[in-house]
């Protein structure tokens, strides 16, 4: 049986895309999944796939003299395939792949070219992504397969001639959708806190709704936890703000179907929210709750305007978020956005045909010998609608 090595030099061990998606999809269809990343214990296996880990790395100097210690471990697994998931773990994969001779797979979560912005004086930002660009291009060129996990990101990989659309829609979680009532609101925000995902804004948005309260799901990963603490005491709503840290996926969507609106709220500003497709937002469209997300997010946006289950708005204005759930005080009105988001999740925006044109790559990438596929990226299957 085919090994496939899922390579992560940041993404935690039981990663939702990579484990729960990816290599569970690769699983069902008969291959041997094994997710090689930086963390500490962890079960054996999740959703079929073995789990291995090795000591985090510290900071990003750290990840890069890890890189031929990362590929060394790969090579040794002798898999098949070796499907890498960051920038670092692309070169370490591609180093692995020349000594063992397995395929490249390269999966683009991000928009990297624009990861530096933040930085970088603005004037230097043109040209350090132009040169990130043109790395990305080369080590497309080297790949056996590139994967991308969103739309807007093919081009800095070569395009659609040499990507494979693999995007991050919905797994099914076994869940009873809410039910809404009328009175005051819950607002839920699944995932990473932090400035420059709403986390600022969220106590002047509790305070110019009365009654209303706000659950939060998920770590910091900035130091703006003190400031939101002190902004919500002297606004008085630090009661009104339940934090329940980090859950796994079930037992978030299932919270969050006792709430009853769900929040997206990345800042603008950073390419990267542009372009995102958050598991949080079909999370919440799975435990039936209407949403409102940025309308700069193209790709949320577009989601949330097909299904019809939510809003589009100013993310980073207090009061037009305020009047955002204010338009949704009606139980009625949530209840059927909840439900066509719901529906949305579970089939347009299903994660089946995503797995099916993944399992198909890797049919076609394991018909063909690596002295021919290697660095000549198979033509991807044509994507879904």
């Amino acid at each position: 049986m085919s090994l496939v090595l899922m390579l992560s030099a940041a993404h935690p061990p039981t990663d939702v895309r990579i484990v729960a998606k990816e290599g569970a999809a690769l699983v069902a269809a008969g291959f041997r999944v094994r997710h090689l990343a930086p963390g500490d214990t962890v079960p054996e296996s999740l959703h079929g796939v073995g789990l291995e880990t090795f000591a985090p790395p510290r900071g990003w100097l750290g990840r890069l003299r890890g890189i031929p210690a990362l590929a060394r471990r790969a090579a040794a697994a002798r898999p098949a395939v070796i499907h890498a998931h960051e920038p670092d773990s692309w070169l370490a994969g591609l180093l692995a792949a020349r000594r063992c001779g397995a395929r490249l797979v390269l999966d683009v979560h991000e928009h990297y070219p624009s990861r530096l912005d933040t930085r970088l004086p603005a004037p230097l930002r043109p040209l350090v992504r132009a040169a990130l660009r043109g790395a990305c291009r080369v080590l497309a060129t080297q790949a056996d397969a590139v994967v991308v996990a969103k739309d807007g990101l093919a081009g800095d990989f070569g395009g659609a001639a040499r990507c494979t659309p693999v995007r991050n829609y919905a797994t099914p979680v076994d869940v009873a959708p809410r039910r809404h009532t009328a009175g005051p609101v819950t607002l839920v925000h699944l995932g990473a806190l932090g400035a420059s995902r709403g986390a600022l804004l969220m106590p002047a948005l509790l305070s110019g709704l009365p009654g209303a309260r706000l659950c939060l799901v998920g770590r910091f990963t900035d130091a703006s936890e003190p400031e939101i603490r002190a902004r919500a005491q002297a606004l008085g709503v630090a009661g009104r703000i339940a934090q329940h840290g980090w859950m796994d996926r079930e037992a978030a969507v299932a919270l969050a179907a006792a709430c009853d609106i769900g929040l997206v709220l990345f800042q603008p500003g950073v390419e990267n929210h542009r372009l995102a497709l958050p598991h949080k937002l079909f999370d919440c469209m799975l435990a039936g709750l209407p949403v409102i997300v940025p309308d700069f997010a193209e790709e949320v946006a577009a989601v949330v305007a097909e299904a019809g289950c939510g809003l589009a708005v100013d993310v980073a204005d207090a009061g037009a978020l305020a009047a955002a759930v204010q338009s949704l005080t009606d139980p009625a009105l949530r209840a059927a956005m909840g439900a066509r988001g719901r529906d949305a999740a579970l089939r347009r925006f299903g994660w089946g045909p995503e797995a099916a044109r993944l399992v198909r790559l890797y049919r076609r990438l394991l018909a063909v010998p690596a002295a021919y596929s290697a660095g000549r990226s198979l033509a991807p299957p044509s994507p879904a609608p």
